[in-house]
């Protein structure tokens, strides 16, 4: 059956009542899973700084291990997303999510505990193990509770929240180690992970493809071990600040040849694990191609704004993460009302008016100096999140109604896999950016001081907290090197939104060029049948 047909036809499928009528708490449930999922994901960059001090206080964690900390956890996540989404469509969506919930909240006890950084770095993946049981089962089971009509308003709450927990991360960190030790912004998962159990196991009901047909190891094999190859190389060549390394290209190219692969026999198999030929739809292929891009600029900004505002301007942890809030009220006022201006204007024109939006946010930073009023950095926050907000909900709609209800795991595991890889990619490349436009900045500066060996200036030169933290071992000597360290900064972290701008730019030609003109869902009604049938009509 055509990919268009069987999505016409699984969308016309009735829910049961029972579930009908609970569809909205279970939303509300499975958004604990999102919001944990999310939230600690981005909650882990505030409380690095404190990782990196000597025991008690912290781990005493060095660069390298603060970054595998973060970077385990991408790994897995996104090198399983899609294994875990079809595992979802076969043994049952509410079983794998309550699997992922379960391993992610025994990862969060063990990570507060952590005694070492290798155990941390461990302990991180396994939490990057269960989120990715966690993440496409809730889209998956949102497509399967609401009906067609009402699905753009859920996906907007839910892509809302997703924005709302990136920006609440910090904020939360910031309490949490005002208060707490440094493991609370991973035990703070746990009474959140238990309520989500409970309730699950009560309110949210089970589904999966009722033909799933054989099984393909072969085709999930080779999903898993290009995805891991090809994030694995990013991060690479994001952490040596050079792609141009063997260690990063040739992972890279391995990655992408093994996908390439993937999809080859994916064509040709009789029972293949996804069926490719959905990305002959325009408004699948384009839509998952935004979302990776506007995932690409947003974490690559994101990866400067805590050195912008705490090491450049002297904000606590917590104030940093208060900055933040204006960008997630845009996202929650915004994203669950995305489906309105769709319906008025069509999603090619929205999504190319969020992407255009969201460019201009990122050069509202080339306004940021080193005394530049805070309102004027919540005002680009708040442009961000509004322009983002009428991005990805049209998308993910997009995304999710071009495949038949009961793919909803493999279509959701794409989405998120995309998003996981461009938000990956944004790091690496915005952040090798970043650290090579600062290098050069910095380096007469670090030059000139009298007595500094050039292993120390290499070494001061990687970043900005580098540079500050040989100046304070310097005494007044040092002190000379502050104003420099942050102007070579703000000078870097111009560039580099610039260089996010332009990849918001691309995500609009995208969205113009593929995206259909009209509303991506024309459904039929289907409350005045549910009428209907209660009066017996």
């Amino acid at each position: 059956m055509p990919a268009d047909d069987a999505a016409t036809t699984s969308s016309t499928q009735r829910i049961p009542e029972a579930v009908y009528r609970r569809r909205w708490a279970i939303l509300a449930v499975l958004l604990f899973s999102l919001l944990v999922v999310v939230l600690d994901n981005s909650i882990l960059n505030v409380a690095m700084k404190t990782i990196a001090q000597p025991g008690p206080t912290g781990l005493g964690a060095t660069q390298s291990q603060l970054e595998w900390a973060i970077n385990a956890y991408t790994l897995v996540f996104a090198g399983l997303l899609f294994t875990a989404g079809l595992l979802g469509d076969r043994l049952g969506r509410k079983k794998v999510l309550l699997f992922g919930m379960l391993v992610f909240g025994t990862g969060s006890v063990l990570s507060a505990e952590a005694g070492s950084s290798a155990q941390l770095i461990a302990f991180r993946a396994l939490m990057g193990l269960g989120a990715a049981f966690v993440m496409p089962s809730t889209l998956a089971i949102i497509m399967n509770v609401f009906e067609r009509e009402e699905q753009p308003k859920a996906i907007g709450i839910w892509t809302g929240a997703v924005g709302f927990a990136i920006a609440l991360g910090p904020i939360a960190g910031g309490l949490l180690l005002q208060h707490f030790w440094w493991g609370s912004v991973f035990f703070v998962n746990v009474p959140i992970v238990v309520v989500a159990l409970f309730a699950m196991s009560f309110l949210v009901p089970d589904s999966k493809d009722p033909h799933p047909g054989r099984l393909d190891p072969l085709g999930v094999l080779l999903s898993v071990i290009g995805l891991v190859l090809l994030v694995y190389g990013i991060i690479k060549g994001g952490q040596l600040a050079d792609f141009g390394t063997p260690r990063s290209w040739a992972t890279m190219l391995g990655g992408i040849a093994v996908l390439t692969l993937f999809v080859l026999y994916e064509r040709r198999s009789s029972h293949p694990a996804f069926d490719v030929s959905y990305f002959r739809d325009r408004r699948f292929s384009a839509s998952v191609v935004t979302i990776g891009l506007v995932f690409f600029a947003l974490m690559g900004v994101t990866f400067f704004f805590v050195f912008y505002t705490q090491s450049v301007r002297g904000f606590s942890p917590l104030q940093s993460g208060l900055l933040l809030l204006p960008l997630a009220s845009a996202q929650m006022i915004f994203a669950p009302r995305a489906r309105l201006v769709v319906d008025r204007f069509g999603a090619r024109a929205v999504c190319t008016g969020g992407m255009l939006l969201t460019a201009m946010s990122f050069l509202g930073f080339l306004l940021l100096g080193r005394s530049t009023p805070v309102w004027v950095l919540e005002v680009v926050f708040f442009v961000m999140g509004t322009a983002m907000a009428h991005v990805m909900p049209p998308a993910t709609v997009m995304i999710m109604s071009s495949l038949p209800r009961e793919k909803a795991g493999s279509g959701s595991a794409v989405n998120n896999t995309f998003r996981q890889v461009g938000g990956a990619v944004g790091v690496a490349v915005l952040g090798s950016l970043l650290s090579t436009v600062y290098r050069h900045s910095i380096h007469g500066q670090l030059a000139a001081v009298p007595g500094l060996s050039e292993h120390v200036q290499h070494k001061a030169g990687e970043s900005i907290e580098a540079t500050l933290g040989v100046a304070q071992q310097l005494g007044p000597v040092g002190q000379t090197l502050v104003g420099p360290a942050d102007n070579a900064f703000i000078h870097a972290m111009h560039a580099t939104a610039m260089g996010s701008s332009a990849v918001a730019l691309v995500g609009a030609a995208v969205a113009w060029l593929f995206l259909p003109h009209r509303p991506a869902l024309s459904p039929p009604s289907a409350e005045p049948e549910r009428s209907a049938a209660r009066s017996g009509g």
